[in-house]
């Protein structure tokens, strides 16, 4: 396989900026390889002294993250491998909480599953008003188990309800403004990055020290997400391999 084809995650450092990419070429989705370089490279990005602040993005115009990839859970055969890839999602969540940086998420397009997971787990996210959100999980019988926790801390038990039971239905970027999914709204993606500009210049001039410890009191209470995600993942490990996920899966890819 092209290399091209098999995605990638790439760091970028400049001004202080450790600005983080993921790409694949189906809609963004994040295969178990991506999210493993996606948590390493968030975690190295953590550490190193030459970034004050990180921006998370997603290549292309459309789609920020399709979330999990169908391909890879059809091909799951037993619950070890299953919870191992639930787990790549766990760790990226998990290594966006403990970074001791700021992450400013970037969503030029719309989020599924997953992908709403990732923008929940930054610390501040700008989107354009094309970024619908829907969490999928229940219409192919497994539930937002893993992202459910990083979800629920951003918009609240109510709004988090709405999304994981309707799991066929849009909601707009406006509606994920209003429930504190996004911070900021903007008519396209130029005018986001001026903003995002405009932020990372201001944190990049801040003390890391006061960043650091803001950021632990941002994520006081999830200190057992390590254990939490793992049980999750668990769960979710167990209903793939279920006749129901399997032919909902297989009638999706038809």
């Amino acid at each position: 396989m092209d290399i091209k084809q098999q995605g990638s995650v790439e760091l970028e450092i400049l001004n202080g900026v450790g600005t983080i990419t993921f790409y694949h070429p189906s809609h963004n989705s994040l295969p178990g390889r991506l999210l493993a370089l996606l948590a390493q490279t968030i975690t190295d990005a953590g550490q190193n002294e030459d970034i004050k602040v990180i921006v998370l993005k997603s290549a292309g115009d459309r789609t920020f993250c399709a979330g999990a990839s169908f391909d890879e859970l059809m091909s799951i055969n037993d619950l070890s491998t299953g919870k191992k890839f639930f787990l790549g999602f766990a760790n990226v969540i998990n290594a966006c909480r403990k970074c001791p940086k700021f992450i400013i998420g970037r969503v030029q397009g719309k989020a599924v599953g997953g992908g709403v997971g990732l923008a929940s787990s930054v610390d501040y996210c700008f989107a354009t008003k094309y970024s619908s959100v829907k969490l999928s999980e229940l219409a192919i019988g497994i539930g937002p188990f893993v992202v459910g926790p990083a979800v629920e801390r951003k918009v609240g038990n109510s709004a988090m309800t709405h999304l994981a039971i309707n799991a066929t239905e849009w909601k707009t970027a406006q509606w994920a403004k209003e429930k504190g999914l996004f911070t900021d709204l903007f008519e396209d993606a130029t005018q986001m990055d001026a903003a995002i500009l405009a932020l990372t210049e201001k944190l990049t001039k801040s003390n890391p020290e006061a960043m650091r410890l803001l950021k632990q009191v941002f994520w006081k209470g999830t200190e057992d997400w390590d254990q939490l995600l793992d049980e999750r993942a668990a769960m979710s490990g167990e209903l793939v391999l279920s006749d129901f996920t399997r032919t909902a899966l297989a009638q999706i890819k038809g």
